[in-house]
């Protein structure tokens, strides 16, 4: 499923991580859904058809939902929205408006930009444990935002001019 114009949040889209240091790496983001916007009917649409056609008559807490209430977090940005995390094992595209491909150098995908992104909803229902996660499959950069940081990369004018030394 295609979500668009979403805001991203803790990218790890270049180089994978592992959750709290624990686990085995993936490559992962956030994204933040304007509550009742098309995207949030949708997710919240497929949400329910997982739980009505694979995972029959079972109750899942909220925790073990993939989409959450952005209300009952205090990361800045994340009040008045919805968010998915979604992760994959393996890379996944990273492109620009044009389609062309992203790499970390660019500076184009950092959190607080806009972006659309394809992910995949899936119901586990085995030894592991009953829930609805959100597969990662790609990112495409659609516009600036405010990054939550608040902070980029020094540009080279920043730094001082140094004269050689002979």
């Amino acid at each position: 499923m295609l979500l668009k114009k979403v805001r991203l949040s803790f990218p790890a889209l270049f180089t994978p991580t592992a959750f709290q240091g624990e686990g085995e790496k993936k490559f992962e983001a956030t994204f933040l859904i304007e509550k009742g916007s098309a995207n949030h009917k949708m997710l919240e649409a497929e949400v329910e058809k997982l739980l009505a056609d694979d995972l029959k008559g079972i109750k899942l807490s909220s925790d073990k939902i993939c989409l959450k209430d952005g209300d009952e977090k205090t990361y800045d940005g994340y009040e008045g929205h919805m968010f998915i995390k979604a992760a994959s094992k393996k890379r996944v595209s990273v492109v620009d408006q044009d389609k062309t491909p992203l790499t970390e150098d660019d500076e184009k995908i950092y959190g607080g930009c806009y972006v659309n992104a394809i992910i995949d909803l899936w119901a586990q229902n085995n030894q592991y444990g009953k829930r609805i996660n959100a597969g990662l499959r790609g990112v495409q950069f659609d516009s600036h935002g405010d990054s939550f940081s608040g902070s980029s990369a020094a540009r080279d004018d920043e730094f001082v001019d140094y004269e050689p030394e002979f």
